[in-house]
């Protein structure tokens, strides 16, 4: 006999469909998955960008150039990010020259049809020895984007470790460390002359399993009835909005206040650590947060902000560490979704 969950899992999965139907009928674009590739059992790009297709899923976030999943890219609607190396960075900031070739060899050949909305320099570098290049690294690629003629808007930006927050709770105490504060205050007031959010990984689920006894379950998956952090006028129902709040915090102290902020990655595991992983929590924790950025709710300190969303992630890569790094995946390696969620 079918399970009670089994049957729940089907209905929330056919309530998606409809909804992501209905989202691709207005040509709205907000959600994507990150496409990382470190695994040896992976499909072949063109593959995957056909399964990126058939579900509707309309952002792809490539952490490098690789030219293999651009050119698999042409032709496509998604809207792609693509990142810089990180290694690649200092480069980049010390040459006008570097920053031209890096555009001429992983931009030039593939811009005119290959949707690419944004270039991140670098992932998770802020703090960090890389972190002083940034900025600089930032204004080079969009000198080179210009040079080359390039007139479609391609938003810059970069992507901040958690470790650049030296508090974040309650979300109005969130701060930047020193060190990332020294390099965010004039990289953010860039970013906000220009219109480009400021993007950040967001990770409930880290926070709950290394602290079940003070976080409920219920607040890191969005079910939570009645607030649960009260922090002055600003109620939390959820463990999102705290800790996408505490930035915010943290760049009206650098007084940088408006700039917006994208989520480059947010996601469960379905496995690895239990019982705080399981494609029950993951189905979860993934489809109410799609209805949270879907609906525009935004945040106790930003209401009614739109978040451009990267889920993490399309698969389970086996040369990740082996526990919850390998189970972030919608799919297994054979494109069978590893839970009900997407419509395809």
């Amino acid at each position: 006999m079918e399970s009670i969950w089994a049957r729940g899992m089907l209905v929330a999965a056919a309530i998606l469909v409809i909804r992501i139907q209905l989202l691709a009928f207005t040509g709205a674009n907000v959600i994507g998955v990150n496409y990382g590739l470190n695994g040896d059992n992976l499909p072949p790009p063109e593959q995957v960008i056909d399964l990126y297709g058939r579900c509707q899923i309309n952002f792809v976030r490539l952490f490098e150039p690789r030219h293999e999943v651009l050119e698999a890219l042409r032709g496509r609607p998604q809207l792609v990010s693509l990142g810089t190396k990180n290694e690649e960075i200092q480069s980049i900031a010390s040459s006008q020259q570097a920053s031209d070739e890096w555009v001429k060899t992983h931009v030039v050949p593939f811009v005119d049809n290959v949707n690419i909305g944004y270039i991140t320099v670098g992932n998770e570098v802020i703090p960090g020895t890389n972190a002083q290049y940034v900025g600089q690294a930032i204004n080079n690629i969009l000198n080179s984007l210009n040079n080359y003629g390039i007139t479609k808007q391609i938003k810059v930006t970069t992507v901040l470790a958690g470790t650049s927050l030296a508090s974040s709770y309650p979300p109005s105490a969130g701060a930047f460390t020193n060190e990332a504060a020294a390099v965010l205050k004039d990289i953010a007031q860039n970013l906000w002359h220009r219109g480009f959010p400021i993007m950040i990984n967001v990770y409930p689920y880290f926070a709950y399993a290394s602290d079940p006894s003070h976080i409920s379950l219920d607040y890191a998956l969005f079910q939570s009835k009645d607030p649960v952090v009260r922090d002055g006028p600003y109620l939390y129902y959820n463990l999102f909005d705290a800790m996408v709040d505490a930035y915010y915090s943290a760049l009206e102290k650098i007084d940088v206040p408006n700039v917006t902020l994208a989520i480059s990655e947010s996601g469960w595991p379905s496995a690895g650590n239990e019982p705080y992983t399981s494609i029950e929590n993951a189905q979860k924790y993934n489809k109410n947060l799609m209805d949270h950025v879907l609906g525009a709710k935004g945040t106790p300190r930003r209401p009614g902000q739109t978040f451009d969303t990267f889920l993490f992630e399309m698969f389970n890569e086996n040369q990740k560490p082996a526990g919850v790094e390998q189970n972030f995946g919608f799919f297994y390696p054979n494109m069978q979704p590893i839970y009900p969620f997407w419509p395809c």
